[in-house]
């Protein structure tokens, strides 16, 4: 479903439901047609239950459950207060997230939800778990064509995937922790702004190094550990201001001899943008610990490659930003924030391009039509707003002044 079709099918929703809301009678049919039409469930019977059980000193009943999201529902009629404590069976006052919290204690801990949502047909309370004592989010129907992105947890099956993109990223940040701190070790004035400036530049560059080996940017795996590897550690911080040099110098301006001295070296593709090109960077002399940790936890030991994209700024962050590395954390925008953001600002109308250049039954105009797309895609520049880098749309890495 395009962009397009979920706002069209959320309006629908929300004109349809605009003043209906019997809660015993309707609930039912409004998550059900919620799930199908809105995001796209094919069998949501399948997908959300009702009226579970759960055992207080009675038993009551759950009014809607989404197990793989872990999603809770506590469903009231059109016109009820959601701030408003209700009369309960044995006589208590409870607001319905008081009522939804009483019954998450009766469950065990493998169902527990991660989101509670209190809704009146008109209005959706969203309470999510993780952050205890915070403010729900509140979104309206009638603003649900424009903010149905809101509610898109309901059917993001995929916290399992971004988990471990999280603790991939952790784990980078933490391997590049220990590279910062063994560098600035060997500076001879490591408080100095040109140091502190150096070492900044050259983990960030050992990062786009071990990213690009596994991600296979270099034309085989293991491209720059290879490299390294033939490199005793007294020779390292040679090795490495040629790489550096090599990787800032287009292919045909490279001496035509360098594939015979020094074949591993040569094969270096050239990296554009500017990464590789301040050559007035203080690279310290290489310790036998910053050899290992280069060739054995972070490059044979670690997979850059699983790191998501778009939390890869993070990493980038852990080293220009000694102060938050140190503080424990790498802190990062959430791909569900992110894509807020990013998909009806340009990558919505861009995916839309796409699936109507796919459409084109004649081949001709349908290829001519995908190659200027292609050419549009390389031409867009992306400015994430951040202290020292602007990374385009075509890959390269240039210095912000």
């Amino acid at each position: 479903m395009t962009d397009t079709e979920q706002r069209k099918a959320a309006k629908d929703f929300a004109d349809y439901w605009k003043g209906k809301g019997y809660e015993k009678g309707e609930s039912q049919s409004f998550w059900l047609s919620l799930l199908r039409d809105v995001y796209g469930i094919e069998h949501p019977e399948q997908f959300i239950t009702f009226e579970e059980q759960v055992h207080l000193d009675h038993t009551s009943f759950i009014d809607g459950v989404i197990p793989a999201t872990k999603v809770m529902i506590e469903q009231k009629g059109l016109g009820k207060n959601l701030n408003k404590p209700i009369r309960q069976s044995d006589g208590s006052l409870l607001t319905p997230f008081e009522q939804a919290k009483r019954y998450i204690i009766e469950l065990p801990v493998s169902q527990h939800p991660r989101w509670v949502i209190t809704c009146n047909f008109s209005e959706f309370r969203v309470y999510d778990m993780d952050k205890p004592g915070g403010d729900p989010e509140i979104i309206l129907l009638e603003n649900l064509p424009k903010e149905y992105y809101r509610l898109q947890f309901l059917v993001d099956t995929g916290n399992e995937h971004l988990k471990r993109e999280m603790e991939v990223s952790i784990a980078a940040g933490e391997i590049v922790g220990l590279l910062y701190d063994a560098f600035s070790k060997q500076y001879a004035d490591p408080e100095s702004a040109h140091s502190m400036k150096s070492l900044n530049v050259l983990c960030v560059r050992l990062v786009f190094l071990l990213y690009g080996e596994d991600a296979n940017l270099f034309g085989h795996h293991g491209m720059f550990h290879d490299y390294l590897a033939e490199t005793d550690t007294r020779h390292m911080r040679r090795a490495m201001i040629d790489l550096f040099k090599i990787l800032d110098t287009p292919i045909e301006d490279r001496d035509p001899y360098l594939k015979d001295d020094n074949p591993k070296l040569a094969a270096f593709p050239y990296v554009n943008g500017g990464l590789f090109a301040d050559e007035d960077i203080e690279i310290p002399p290489f310790t036998d610990e910053i050899r290992e940790l280069l060739l054995t936890k972070a490059s044979e030991d670690f997979d850059w490659s699983e790191i998501s994209p778009t939390i890869f700024g993070a990493v980038f962050e852990s080293t220009l930003n000694p102060e938050t590395r140190r503080s424990g954390g790498m802190h990062y925008t959430s791909i569900e924030n992110i894509h807020k953001v990013i998909d009806p600002l340009f990558l919505d109308d861009l995916k839309k391009e796409l699936s109507d250049i796919c459409e084109i039954s004649e081949e001709k105009t349908k290829r001519k039509k995908l190659q200027e797309y292609q050419k549009k895609l390389a031409s867009l520049t992306f400015l994430d707003i951040c202290p020292t880098y602007l990374i385009q749309s075509n890959g390269a890495v240039r210095e912000c002044a």
